[in-house]
């Protein structure tokens, strides 16, 4: 049945970034859709650990600063996943950042901060798990990517480099691995009413003039996600690599 190809039951799946927003919303679906879930944050995910435990699924929490971390950290913390839970099978690498500053004066560290969380995780983890998943025959990688891995964005020159990077090297690793039944995709969020828009929601005039261009009209939230990345996740997609898929209330077709 097709509806079967959608369920993760006895998979394990880390979700980064996961306390809240987007990666809470992950972590959710794929619990609620049968798979065990690894929830990192530099932070407390309590909240995330409670509502998967009451779905009868296990969870297991990791943190790690990942603007710090080493390779040999992110080696770690999936050794302790993996002894804690089992092996991997799905990747969301949601976790990220964004600093706001014009290029002129953006800051070195701003850059250096939101390349290391948003991309240098994205590749560390990728590779750790992925070396797994290759030799399994089996897994799923979905990174997030966002509406900046196609536009320029104002005042973010990092985050917006971080997401075309993110993009290109979802695209390079399926390319490597499709053939080892490891499929590699992005999300890319449209404007989401998470802690990273909050600004731009402050903003009467900026929040405006996004709501003009989004023909769904309003803000998405992280409920808007969750079918996309149990679909990424899943058997039902095991012929998807490579995509780079909005979800967006089209933005982008405007």
């Amino acid at each position: 049945m097709i509806l079967d190809t959608f369920r993760l039951d006895g998979r394990v799946a880390l979700v980064t970034g996961s306390s809240r927003g987007l990666g809470q919303g992950a972590a959710i679906a794929l619990a609620e859709a049968g798979a065990d879930v690894a929830l990192h944050d530099r932070g407390d995910a309590s909240e995330p650990a409670a509502r998967i435990e009451a779905l009868g699924r296990r969870t297991h929490r990791v943190t790690l600063d990942f603007a710090s971390a080493s390779a040999d950290d992110y080696a770690a913390a999936v050794a302790e996943i993996e002894s804690a839970l089992a092996p991997v099978d799905i990747l969301v690498n949601n976790a990220g950042t964004i600093r706001r500053a014009p290029a002129a004066e953006h800051p070195t560290s701003d850059w250096d901060d939101v390349l290391a969380v948003n991309l240098d995780s994205v590749f560390h983890l990728s590779q750790t798990v992925g070396r797994g998943m290759i030799a399994r025959g089996h897994g799923r990688i979905v990174n997030v990517a966002s509406m900046l891995s196609f536009q320029g964005g104002i005042l973010v020159p990092g985050y917006t480099a971080s997401k075309h990077a993110v993009a290109g090297l979802t695209k390079a690793l399926a390319n490597e691995w499709a053939a080892s039944g490891v499929t590699v995709n992005a999300i890319a969020p449209g404007y989401m009413a998470t802690d990273n828009t909050a600004p731009l929601r402050a903003d009467e005039d900026r929040s405006a003039s996004i709501l003009t261009r989004i023909p769904a009209g309003r803000w998405g939230t992280p409920g808007d996600l969750q079918g996309a990345f149990v679909f990424l996740a899943s058997d039902a997609a095991a012929y998807v690599t490579g995509a780079i898929i909005p979800v967006d209330g089209g933005w982008l077709v405007r």
